[in-house]
């Protein structure tokens, strides 16, 4: 890891926790107009960081961002804040609830990577402030592709959930608590693969970007 990866990379930093940030706002706003006030109650409906950093998920971003500069993965980098509480039996359909609440995180990534390519197709910039624009889109198509990996508790998870019956939905549930070492792990064990996947997805993610705001 050079100077100038980590240089960018604490720019960029608190641009990537406030898409944390944002990422978990979504899912509380979205899961009280469905008609759960938890979020709401516990003060989660907020911009205030210190409410949402999680301090593993804030140091897995920096851990997985140099294991992306050794791998050659430019934009790899996972983290997370703490999970918005969400109760599904407030949601007329708990399932479908739960769907449209997970779909909101990713989304928002989604919509801030195209803030950033919208930057990078449509502004004159180099050196630093070119890297570091490119990293947050980079960054932000990561989340998003990650977080919709169909992996208990991954959001990808609830929503295709809501393709199950209700027994069957129970026993995906009972997977959370293994589901993110499952992934982690499968990133060590097919490296290559993975590498491949996420490169090709990534530039998939960045050409439709480029068609919507280039």
């Amino acid at each position: 890891m050079t100077m100038d990866d980590l240089r960018t990379f604490l720019l960029t930093l608190p641009v990537l926790l406030m898409a944390m940030v944002l990422h978990e706002l979504a899912h509380g706003a979205v899961a009280w107009r469905l008609g759960d006030p938890t979020a709401k109650m516990m003060g989660r409906l907020s911009l205030n960081p210190i409410r949402h950093l999680d301090r593993l998920g804030t140091a897995m971003f920096a851990v997985t961002f140099v294991a992306g500069v050794a791998l050659n993965l430019p934009g790899f980098a996972i983290g997370w804040a703490k999970p918005v509480p969400v109760v599904p039996e407030h949601f007329r359909s708990p399932q479908r609830g739960m769907a449209l609440v997970a779909a909101a995180g990713p989304l928002t990534n989604f919509l801030i990577a195209g803030l950033f390519a919208a930057i990078v197709f449509n502004v004159q910039l180099d050196g630093t402030a070119l890297d570091v624009v490119v990293l947050a889109l980079l960054v932000n198509v990561t989340l998003f592709l990650f977080n919709l990996l169909p992996v208990p508790p991954l959001d990808g998870s609830r929503i295709v959930g809501a393709l199950m019956d209700g027994r069957t939905y129970d026993r995906w549930l009972s997977f959370d608590r293994y589901g993110v070492a499952v992934v982690l792990a499968g990133v060590l064990i097919f490296n290559r693969q993975f590498q491949a996947i996420l490169t090709d997805s990534s530039e998939a993610v960045v050409r439709l970007l480029h068609t919507l705001v280039g």
